[in-house]
């Protein structure tokens, strides 16, 4: 049994929608973040995020939780680690932090436009600030000091004076929150066309052979030694960067960068690309330049500073690769499962379990760019339709018995009533008795299992009839009296519904598929469906149950493992 299977019940209203929301985020990152990167599109992460800040407004409009806003960006990034990027530390900070920011402006301003406005202004200068802020951390503090030689340069051959050296950056910045402006104004009328006109929504299933949920380092052997030395030996080398000598730091982040390489392959692939060369040759030449212009240093001191830049930049870039990878390890999510962090795997799983339903349900990117706020709807609407089927799945437990025709599905179903009332567990429900004449079966009643009272279903049919089920035609009238009986019946509470021979008659809309949902909607209770082999996977389908647990009838210990499983689930 999985551990979403385990825990489900215990995850709170808050999670559940958080885990929705994180994964139609997440969907979002993925099949337009591809595509933008591909096209190598200009401030692609403002972009995504305005996506994402769209979307959280949007759906804040029938979803009033506390707490939605953080709780979806952090399971939002924690899905980053499917990513094939050696590093992800970027993307999950920059959207766990975005979130935050939403949800700290709307708890103080309230979820109204100027909480909104705030938050998406906030969000969107946080990226201009990580930026800022990652770059020092690549390359030091000598980064900030080339930035003030080119200023001054630009200003000398340009003859523009700027009043403050980060003039340039306020402007940007500017710019940044007029983004977030019009993002909110997006994500406000959005949300209230979405209140106001709820789409229909025909949900597509993905295709059961697709795997999303990519795991990092499949197979790769986990150490916490390891992380734990590379996490200092990655301090380690940033002091020895910016405190010693060319002769000590140079051999030294050669060393420790191959020695990395050599156990993660997966971060080769930041140093082995050409951009990063190619900012190597930029930074190497402008430090070069600029250092020995402005400054009374020569060309050669530049060019060691612009050196040491990158090298750090190497240890940096590698380093966080290596720790994205080891902090993936079984022992420290197990360890986050039995903490005080207990919900974030379990909304986890179902997120990821979530996104095949999202990106089946998604118009490819240049859709996505063409119509953006109706994909967002889309989304909305969907959440709202992925978070009645989950609520469905936590309030019930079900348990298909499979077997062919005359296989004993229902022999085996009064068994099971009878040993579970034996046990003190109330039971409730049909089933299907054949009625039998000189050795042959004439029909079927439909029969209570708390009363006994039965009602004539089937008969064979004599002739071309309106009401027929193969070689069978159903006595007019006689499922409505079934099922009135089966609803009086069930109104004092059973902790065991079965229902005899679910099938085609329910998959097409009829016979007791009302009941089927009713009874999937009950918290606590279990369910038992009997299913010939050929429907179960539609039935599963009709239903949208979601890893039910199926017992073939032929298994010898069926009923002692059903038996076993329901007073699991009803613990």
């Amino acid at each position: 049994m999985s551990l979403k299977q385990v825990n489900k019940n215990n995850l709170s209203e808050v999670w559940l929608k958080a885990s929705i929301l994180g994964s139609n985020w997440a969907a979002s990152e993925i099949i337009l973040g591809s595509f933008l990167h591909n096209l190598h599109f200009p401030f692609k992460g403002n972009i995504l995020t305005a996506i994402g800040l769209v979307l959280m407004i949007s759906v804040a409009h029938i979803w009033k939780d506390k707490g939605l806003f953080w709780r979806s960006g952090l399971i939002c990034a924690l899905m980053k680690t499917m990513s094939p990027s050696a590093v992800i530390f970027g993307p999950m900070v920059a959207i766990f932090f975005e979130s935050v920011l939403l949800e700290i402006s709307t708890r103080i301003l309230g979820r109204n436009f100027i909480g909104f406005f705030a938050g998406s202004a906030l969000a969107m200068l946080w990226i201009l600030f990580q930026r800022i802020i990652n770059i020092i951390i690549f390359y030091g503090f000598n980064i900030v000091e080339i930035y003030a030689d080119l200023l001054r340069y630009a200003e000398k051959e340009l003859g523009i004076s700027f009043d403050t050296l980060w003039m340039p950056v306020l402007l940007l910045a500017g710019a940044y929150v007029m983004f977030g402006l019009f993002t909110a104004i997006v994500a406000v009328r959005i949300g209230k066309q979405v209140k106001k006109n709820p789409m229909h929504l025909n949900l597509k299933y993905p295709d059961e052979n697709i795997q999303y949920k990519v795991k990092p380092g499949a197979g790769f052997q986990y150490s916490i030694t390891w992380l734990v030395f590379s996490f200092v030996a990655l301090i380690s080398a940033l002091v020895i960067n910016s405190r010693f000598s060319p002769v000590v730091w140079m051999p030294l982040s050669v060393a420790l960068v191959a020695l990395w390489v050599m156990r993660y392959k997966r971060a080769m692939r930041q140093i082995s690309r050409p951009k990063f060369w190619i900012s190597f040759g930029i930074i190497t030449i402008l430090a070069s330049l600029l250092f020995s212009y402005f400054n009374d240093a020569g060309w050669k001191e530049g060019f060691l500073i612009g050196l040491q830049m990158n090298y750090r930049a190497a240890v940096v870039v590698v380093g966080f690769a290596v720790l994205s990878t080891e902090l993936y390890n079984p022992v420290i999510r197990n360890f986050l499962a039995g903490s005080v962090f207990k919900q974030i795997p379990v909304a986890l799983e179902i997120s990821f379990e979530s996104l095949p339903y999202v990106i089946a349900n998604l118009p490819d990117a240049r859709r996505f760019l063409k119509n953006p706020a109706y994909v967002i709807r889309l989304l909305v609407r969907f959440a709202e339709e992925r978070y009645k089927e989950l609520k469905q799945e936590v309030y019930s437990d079900v348990f298909i018995v499979s077997g062919n025709v005359a296989e004993g599905k229902t022999t085996f179903l009064g068994n099971l009533a009878t040993v579970l009332k034996d046990k003190g567990i109330s039971v409730g429900g049909v089933y299907s008795k054949r009625i039998v004449a000189n050795g042959d079966t004439i029909g079927y009643n439909i029969v209570s299992f708390t009363s006994g009272k039965d009602v004539q279903y089937l008969q064979l049919k004599d002739g071309k009839v309106n009401n027929e089920i193969g070689r069978w035609k159903v006595i007019p009238g006689s499922f409505g009296v079934a099922k009135e009986i089966f609803r009086a019946e069930l109104e004092e509470e059973k902790k065991v519904v079965i229902i005899d021979e679910a099938g085609k008659l329910e998959i097409c809309g009829g016979g007791w598929k009302d009941e089927i949902d009713s009874r999937l909607k009950r918290r606590g209770s279990v369910l038992v469906l009997s299913v010939r082999k050929k429907y179960v996977e539609d039935v599963i389908k009709t239903f949208h149950i979601h890893n039910p647990h199926i017992i073939d009838v032929a298994d010898e210990k069926a009923l002692k493992k059903l038996v076993s499983l329901i007073e699991k689930s009803l613990q």
